[in-house]
């Protein structure tokens, strides 16, 4: 699982929702409706109360924000 206090994005796997929100710093809420408008990757179900997002999508959505 993901360490979220390093905040280092491992290469593969899967990350829970708080690993991504340190990562990427916006509200829960904000999240859920940029997943559902399509802005952020769509979680996978890994359970039927648990989702994670895949640590490449997540990869891939920081790095199409850009150098800041």
């Amino acid at each position: 699982m993901q360490d979220v206090s390093t905040n280092t994005l491992p290469a593969t796997g899967f990350l829970r929702l708080p690993a991504v929100l340190n990562l990427i710093p916006v509200a829960r809420s904000t999240w859920w409706a940029g997943v559902k408008s399509g802005r952020y990757p769509k979680p996978v179900k890994l359970g039927p109360r648990m989702s994670a997002w895949r640590a490449e999508d997540v990869r891939s959505l920081i790095a199409s924000f850009g150098p800041q």
